[in-house]
């Protein structure tokens, strides 16, 4: 499949003087260019949205709305089209105001038909190029895998069903879980399964920029708007285009910048910092919280009214110390990748440390496993990770195993977990199936199986 080719592009002129309108049309229509007309902004609009034309002329000095006003609705209706503006009447500052509005280049009148000519197609070239790099994308996209989410265990298959309901639909979502779950993963999950995958995916760390300067980074500003500001600057809402949006620990918002974004939100539109004129985003927001943002709203400390704007779906990332059974497979992930990182060739975990590694509570969860693994790796002499080569606290969590055998390991872990979890259950075996996250009739199996008669 190739990406569509060079077409002959469609072309609005939007100008009050009849003969001027239609004389330009028909000598463009005879260099091949589809051609509309309208000799006002209203009606231009209605053209614009009836005909969704590559390229606007467009009149500055019309009866009734002007040119200059009229940028930012063709803008609003037609985010991809280009304009060029027309006038007999030009100053500098003319000039300078309809570029600030959007248009994409200038001309005087009366007009050279060569110099149009030439504006035209350096643009259509232009959008040529923004389809073929959208196709690319595209491309990329499809041969990456879907899910970025390591682990086969119940707790995970959850999170990717989920995943899969909200991403085609543009819902805004919130993400709850500890630190170093893995939050931003399930961001960029729903993202690339998302219809805009080939649109930008845009994070932003809340707690990790001052509080006086988050305001300008997620709505952007205008030049002079404060002290040092000396040119215009997008920010986050106006960077993710069509895409992703992830506001990361938004627990650490300001109460007076939350009050902003629930506005936003709500509107769908954004001001720059010292800007009058609104902006309409098109960003889904995908948010998330390592705090219980419930009790915040309790404590006064986040608005109420932002938490149910924000947790229209929510989805929970369970900590690693709940889904043990997926510590091999990210072990395993991790040292493929970090074996690249530091050019080493460990082969894997030998059963003692593995036993260990699923008995620890991981407080830090897959971050701290990372990065237990890096320092492994740094110690370890041979080919494999060996208790040896764990943090000393690790050693204190569990006794040796009683056989170097991983499937044996691995029964004798499970059939520990399960044990102590119908303990905590008081031997009901439908509550400990909840928490273990199967089904009834699965545990009964795995209590035949690993020959548990009772909780004790």
């Amino acid at each position: 499949m190739k990406a569509e080719n060079t077409r002959t592009g469609k072309i609005l002129i939007i100008d009050d003087e009849e003969l001027f309108r239609e004389d330009l049309a028909l000598l463009l229509k005879k260099r091949g260019f589809s051609c509309f007309t309208a000799p006002d902004a209203r009606q231009g609009l209605s053209v614009l949205s009836q005909h969704a034309p590559d390229v606007v002329l467009l009149d500055i000095v019309m009866p009734g709305q002007s040119g200059i006003e009229l940028l930012p609705e063709i803008f609003l209706r037609h985010p991809r089209c280009h304009v060029i503006v027309m006038t007999a009447f030009g100053t500098l500052e003319t000039a300078i105001e309809a570029f600030r509005r959007g248009a994409t280049d200038y001309i005087m009148k009366p007009i050279v038909l060569e110099d149009v000519l030439q504006k035209i197609h350096r643009i259509l070239e232009l959008q040529q190029l923004r389809r073929e790099v959208e196709f690319l994308r595209r491309q990329v996209h499809a041969l990456q895998p879907v899910h970025l989410l390591i682990g086969q265990s119940p707790a995970i298959e959850r999170v990717r069903h989920l995943i899969a309901k909200v991403a085609p639909t543009r819902s805004t979502v919130l993400i709850s879980g500890e630190s170093g779950t893995g939050k931003e993963l399930v961001a960029r999950s729903i993202h690339q399964q998302s219809q805009n995958r080939e649109a930008p995916f845009v994070a932003l760390n809340c707690s990790g920029i001052p509080d006086n300067l988050l305001e300008s980074e997620l709505f952007g500003y205008q030049k002079g708007a404060f002290t040092g500001a000396n040119r215009d600057k997008e920010g986050f809402f106006e960077l993710a285009g069509e895409g992703t949006l992830f506001l990361d620990e938004i627990g650490e918002l300001p109460l007076a910048l939350q009050s902003k974004l629930l506005r936003a939100l709500e509107t769908r539109e954004v001001y720059r910092v010292g800007g009058t004129q609104p902006y309409r985003f098109k960003a889904r927001i995908v948010a998330a919280t390592n705090k219980n943002l419930k009790t915040l709203v309790e404590q006064g400390q986040f608005r109420e009214d932002l938490y149910y704007r924000i947790a229209v779906f929510e989805i929970h990332m369970p900590p690693l110390r709940e889904r043990p059974e997926d510590i091999p497979l990210l072990a395993n992930h991790f040292l493929k990748h970090l074996n690249r990182e530091m050019k080493r060739t460990i082969q894997g975990i030998d059963a003692e440390a593995l036993q260990v590694m699923m008995q620890y509570p991981w407080p830090g969860n897959v971050r701290e496993l990372r990065n237990v693994l890096e320092r492994a790796m740094i110690l370890a002499d041979g080919p494999f990770i060996t208790t040896g080569t764990l943090p000393e606290e690790f050693l204190h969590q569990a006794s040796p195993p009683a056989s170097e055998n991983l499937k044996e390991v691995m029964r004798a872990f499970e059939r520990a977990h399960i044990l102590r979890i119908l303990q905590a259950c008081g031997g009901n075996k439908e509550q400990a199936a909840r928490r273990l996250g199967i089904n009834p009739s699965t545990l009964y199996r795995k209590l035949a199986d690993l020959n548990i008669e009772s909780p004790d």
